[in-house]
């Protein structure tokens, strides 16, 4: 099965398989997961079907035995019992029982009740969750998980895939047949996603640089725009992986004229490049390539191949098409022949030119017209993704809609055209949850919206960054809009706060990096998506179900997303904290208990991210402009609150072997008796192509005080404001950082901080907000007034941040002093006769109520 990458086996290690009659097999996949067949003939199927493209698996423990004509079969996790000789499988003569306790037992018929869904198609002309057009609430399907503890596939009649070379769709001849698999799993849902990964396939890794920045934008761009927004990329230092490029990169001369004989506006599809656009497609995607940016262009499939385009001729001879009357060559996405001259004519000729990916968007009819039952987004998703697999060096990406369940295994989500609102940005998270429960974990929303779904609006700059915040977040990050002037989200459009938080969700992004590719391995190996329901890891805690917004990003980060404009400045958010740990949050460095609901407040320029107490999230540097290749230097977050452990994923970026082939560094921190904390960077295991035999590191210990004494392998550090080695304190994020050059990365590296006098401090109440908001609002009281004497209270706790930075050995003395003087700044602020609207903002802002 060269196109499902070859890992996968439809058939069965018979040692797994039980035949408990003719007609009945039942298949022992793991401890939870049993397939169950009946067949009137006897005749059972062991090719790949849509949904389950793998059955060798290791065979787990089980036993059979008869008891009074019940044939029952046994593994560490369920117990089957069937009636011999009893025929189809019914209520009567078929039953699991959950183990142990056997409280939970599934008969056929039984339905869910509490599933927990999965998702959806499209959001195209969504409102949040309401079609503006049909004017019906979304309905998600359902997902592999549901409390109610278990999950019956029925697969009766599933497509099938044959055995040839690119295995193709087979339609199964008996339908009559029961094709069945229960997975059981209690609250376990981490196990039965897991167990569903075997079976079904696993979510493939996305190259590293689809976790950039993408740049998209529905607009007629020229080859001279569009080196005119990489430049802007450029000038104002905002990193960059993905150039979208949206239908125009094609001819579109009579997009408006009545319909073809498809349904289709003509030139809606398109295959030929717009030279007026366009003049040398390979010299611009060189160009592109030479900025280390990738580039996607979009496809309208629908109305096959016109005349009017360059391919049609040698598309027509290899397809023996009468080209006589000029008609379009038909669209047949199940006709095998016309799939592979598409591939060869069309799109691998782009693809050498320099192409690195395809945006399929079907919009059109849903099932194919010769296939009964063959759903085109299926179909397709299948098709252009394994063929990047059997003919592509690269890493395989696909750019297009969900499909069904199986669709996972093709990777990335167009969720489509979506009202440009609050509700929108409220419900994405949600639908981008849900996702993970039948593992599409790569959505990429339209962030900022696509259209308001009415001319003359232009864009709400609060909404936009909301959203970029949200969308740095997001397994996958781009920007899009409808063909509007008014919809400019370049991120220079914007001024003040709002290019700041813009600026800085983007640089986020970036500095995440490290750690969202490591869970994106995560989710490869075991079925656990980037953003993920809260339920996951706390299954029977209600709050994880009834807080359905908020989510994991990764293992170590909790995001409460924003779904609402500002009141007076600020942002409130109702935050669940799990207990089990503390969390710290990061915006304003607070360490908050776990175990309870909070509220809390955030200004423009912040936003509700939580990191799990003691954590060390791997990350990168300030100088990282794209992800074409690892960088030289990584920095490494160590959390406070707590003693932890991670380790970091590495591979190549774009290589096809990544299964095998890539590298893992382990982290631990330790807090030793004497309260010092080391940590722990071990050598590198495993290997790569490119893999560099030596990197530099910087450590950032965030919401720790000033350490006394610092030593890497035994060696003192001295404190310098800069330097390439040594280690310094970095007052703005209350965070002590130290640079270890050249470290050779199979050998160990033992870093101890000794905080002397500063043991036991406390910084983490706050002080990095209060720093911030203490700055903004002592400028916003000179633009007021440019006259205007700074109280020495106010000025002296403004500057705290700068002292501690110049003078780290008076540290406990000036946070003492600090905490002494903030709650004075009420008093201090009315002496300056301030009018009132003046005082209360400044109050307010400084969290006084």
């Amino acid at each position: 099965m060269q196109a499902l990458a070859n890992q996968y086996n439809p058939v069965a290690d018979p040692a797994a398989i039980v035949k408990a009659s003719a007609n009945v097999r039942f298949t022992v996949l793991t401890p939870q997961l049993i397939r169950m067949e009946w067949n009137e003939k006897g005749i059972f199927n062991d090719h790949a079907s849509f949904l389950v493209v793998n059955r060798k698996l290791p065979v787990p423990a089980y036993h059979t035995r008869t008891e009074s004509h019940w044939f029952i079969l046994e593994t560490s996790g369920l117990e089957l019992r069937y009636k011999l000789n009893s025929g189809k499988f019914d209520s009567s003569n078929l039953s699991i029982s959950l183990k142990p306790g056997r409280k939970i037992k599934w008969v056929p018929g039984m339905v869910q009740q509490q599933n927990l869904k999965g998702t959806a198609r499209t959001l195209d002309r969504f409102d949040g969750d309401s079609n503006v057009v049909k004017k019906q609430r979304l309905k998600l399907e359902d997902g592999v998980l549901a409390r109610d503890g278990w999950t019956l596939f029925d697969d009766s009649k599933n497509f099938l895939l044959d055995e040839s070379d690119w295995p193709w769709v087979m339609e199964r001849k008996d339908k009559n047949g029961l094709d069945w698999y229960f997975l059981g799993y209690k609250s376990d849902y981490k196990q039965a996603l897991y167990d569903y990964t075997q079976i079904a396939g696993k979510e493939p890794l996305p190259p590293r640089y689809a976790f950039g920045y993408w740049w998209s934008r529905y607009w007629s761009y020229s080859d001279n725009e569009l080196r005119d927004v990489v430049n802007h990329f450029e000038r104002y230092d905002i990193p960059l992986d993905v150039l979208v490029l949206d239908m125009d990169w094609h001819n579109t001369d009579s997009i408006h004229a009545r319909p073809d004989e498809f349904g289709q506006r003509k030139w809606w599809t398109g295959w030929t490049w717009n030279k007026r656009l366009f003049p040398d497609p390979e010299k611009f995607l060189q160009w592109a390539h030479g900025k280390k940016i990738k580039t996607t262009l979009n496809l309208h499939p629908a109305s096959g191949i016109a005349p009017f385009e360059s391919q049609y001729s040698a598309f027509a001879r290899r397809m023996n098409f009468d080209t006589t009357s000029r008609r379009n060559i038909p669209f047949e996405g199940s006709n095998k022949k016309f799939m592979q001259t598409l591939f060869d004519v069309v799109l691998r000729p782009m693809e050498k030119q320099g192409v690195d990916f395809w945006w399929l968007d079907w919009q059109q009819w849903l099932e194919d017209k010769k296939i009964k039952g063959l759903q085109n987004t299926w179909w397709l998703n299948y098709a252009f993704f394994t063929d990047m697999e059997k003919n592509r060096d690269t890493r395989p990406i696909l750019y297009h809609r969900w499909g069904g369940l199986g669709n996972h295994r093709y990777q990335v989500g167009l969720s489509g055209d979506v009202i440009i609102s609050w509700k929108s940005l409220e419900y994405q998270p949600y639908f981008t949850n849900t996702a993970s429960n039948v593992l599409y974990g790569y959505w990429s929303h339209d962030i900022g919206g696509h259209t308001y779904g009415k001319q003359g609006i232009g864009i709400d700059p609060e909404l936009q960054t909301r959203w970029v915040q949200y969308g740095a977040l997001n397994p996958i990050f781009r920007t899009h809009s409808s063909k509007n002037p008014l919809l400019t989200k370049e991120p220079w459009s914007f001024k003040g706060a709002f290019f700041d938080a813009q600026y800085d969700a983007i640089k986020l992004r970036y500095m995440l990096l490290p750690y969202i590719y490591t869970m994106a391995r995560y989710a490869y190996d075991t079925g656990i998506s980037l953003c993920r329901p809260m339920y996951y890891d706390y299954p029977k805690k209600e709050e994880a179900y009834q807080f359905d917004r908020q989510y994991m990003f990764g293992n170590d980060i909790l995001v409460a997303p924003i779904g609402s404009p500002m009141v007076n400045g600020f942002s409130t958010v109702n935050v669940w904290l799990p207990e089990g740990n503390d969390w710290y949050e990061w915006p304003t460095g607070t360490l908050l208990k776990g175990g309870q609901i909070v509220q809390r407040e955030f200004s423009i320029d912040e936003y509700p991210i939580y990191i799990k107490a003691g954590a060390l999230i791997p990350m990168y540097g300030d100088e990282v402009k794209n992800l074409s290749s690892n960088p030289d230097r990584i920095k490494l977050g160590i959390f406070p609150g707590s003693a932890g452990s991670a380790r970091m994923y590495e591979d190549a970026g774009n290589n096809k072997d990544y299964a095998s082939q890539y590298a893992y560094t382990n982290f631990t921190s330790t807090v030793l008796p004497d309260g010092s904390l080391q940590v722990v960077i071990e050598p590198v295991k495993g290997t790569y192509a490119g893999m560099k035999p030596k990197r530099n590191y910087l450590l950032s210990f965030y919401g720790y005080a000033v350490p006394e004494r610092v030593t890497v392998n035994g060696e003192e550090f001295t404190y310098q404001d800069t330097a390439a080695k040594g280690w310094h304190y970095n007052s703005t994020e209350m965070s002590a950082n130290i640079s270890i050059p050249g470290v050779a990365i199979n050998k160990k590296t033992i870093i101890k901080l000794n905080f002397g006098l500063n043991t036991g401090l406390s910084v983490n109440n706050g002080l990095k907000e209060k720093f911030k908001r203490l700055s903004r609002v002592t400028t916003e009281l000179k633009n007021k007034d440019a006259n205007i004497v700074i109280p020495v209270t106010i000025g002296n706790l403004e500057e705290t941040n700068r002292r501690l930075e110049y003078n780290p050995e008076q540290f406990k003395q000036i946070i003492r002093q600090f905490n002494a003087d903030f709650p004075k700044i009420p008093e201090t602020l009315k002496s300056l006769g301030l009018d009132k609207a003046t005082e209360t903002w400044c109050l307010s802002y400084l969290g006084f109520r």
